[in-house]
This record gives C-alpha cells, structure tokens and sequence, in this order.
C-alpha cells in the first residue's frame, strides 16, 4: 500500500475541513460575539494503525479493503463549551454543499456502555488531483469539554490495561461519566441563561438607542422647520 499517496489524499481532505471549521469560527468571533469552539485537533493514523486495524478485520493491507472499510484514517476533533453547540456545529456541516454525510452516530443523546460521549460524523469531502477529483472520508467527532476530559481519562486508563479493564476500573469510570453528564447539562442550562441575558441587554440597549436617535431626529426636523 503507498502510505505517502495515502497521506497527501487525507492531509488535503483535513486541511480543507479544517479551513471551513476555522471560517465558522472566526464568523462567530467577529458577528456573533460568541463562538461555540473551543479547540480544533487533527490527525491521521500510522502506517502501523491501519495495518492492524486491517489484520484485525481479516483483509489484505491493500489500498482497496482501506478505503471500503476503514472511516477513520483521518481525523478531527472540534471541543465545544455546551451541548447545544455540538448540534448546531451538526447542522452547520451537513449543509455545507461541498461535504457528503455518510454517517452519523449520536453518542450525546445516548452514550456507549462505557459512558462514552460524542458525536460522531462520517463525511466525504472532494479532494482534487492530477488524476481527478476523489471522495475521502473523514471522521469528525464534536464534543464538549467535560466528555473530552472523560475520553481522555478512559484512553489512558484502556492503554494501561492493555487485556481489559478490572470490573471496578470500569465501574468507576461509568460513575465518572454519568457526573460528567449531570455537569454537562448543568453547565449548558448556566450557557444558555447567560445567552439570553446578554441578548437580552443587547435589545434594550438597541432600543434605547433607537428612541434617543428617533428623538434627535425629531429635535432637528422641528428646529429646521422653524428656521
């Protein structure tokens, strides 16, 4: 398999969903005056990593079974403040005109056995080449900073046991998640409270600017009138 035909297809197709990702962020730094993103992470796997991961499914390490049953060679990760912000990023991508949804799997609305927590995309972006244009795959996972830390936790926690994880391991873990997403929710309910009360402020200030300028006007029109 040529891993460095791999690496540019999956670099290219990263680098242009990592140039939109960045365009919605810095539109709701400079509109909006609130941006739902946090953090941005990429990466694409080793030559080592899909090979197992081949093995492990029973196929040749041929370029052919990679791209047919592997949707995570390359990856980004987008961390988010609030829940609400992963389902409004949701929405955002899949109306983008130049991206294909695959796949979608809600690890927000119902979180894996183990606690886990994310929401998972599978798209198709259009990588252009000397050969033509060819659709690759990659994995977008949106998740707010609580189940990142937990994510995190868990990664080190499997890579320490590498068999499995003790009974008790694992049941802590689910503990450690279900507080994650008592927070989660809590910190979202704060968000949006304080969402609201800051447009609220802004309508008030709008309108009291409104009323002020309507009165100048006014104030000018009859002082021209009685020129």
């Amino acid at each position: 398999m040529e891993y460095k035909r791999l690496t540019l297809m999956y670099t290219a197709a990263l680098k242009q969903l990592e140039t939109k990702i960045e365009i919605i962020n810095n539109e709701f730094k400079t509109l909006h005056k609130y941006n739902p993103i946090e953090h941005v992470s990429s990466r694409i796997k080793s030559k080592q990593s899909i090979n197992n991961k081949l093995k492990k499914k029973g196929l040749e390490p041929t370029y052919e079974n990679l791209v047919k049953t592997i949707n995570d060679v390359a990856g980004i990760r987008i961390i988010c403040s609030f829940i609400p912000d992963i389902y409004k990023l949701v929405e955002m991508l899949e109306n983008m005109q130049d991206i294909t949804v695959i796949k979608k799997k809600d690890y927000v609305a119902k979180p894996k056995e183990s606690g886990y927590s994310s929401y998972h995309l599978i798209v198709s972006v259009p990588v252009s080449l000397s050969i033509g244009t060819v659709g690759v795959k990659v994995e977008i996972q949106i998740r707010t900073m609580a189940m990142d830390f937990w994510a995190s936790l868990e990664h080190k926690i499997k890579y320490k046991y590498e068999k499995e994880i003790p009974k008790g391991v694992r049941k802590e873990l689910k503990e450690c998640a279900k507080m994650t997403q008592k927070l989660d929710r809590r910190m979202s309910h704060l968000g949006r409270n304080l969402m609201e009360e800051e447009k609220q402020i802004i309508k008030e200030i709008t309108t009291e600017y409104s009323t002020v300028y309507a009165g100048l006007m006014l104030s000018d029109k009859i002082e021209m009138q009685s020129i």
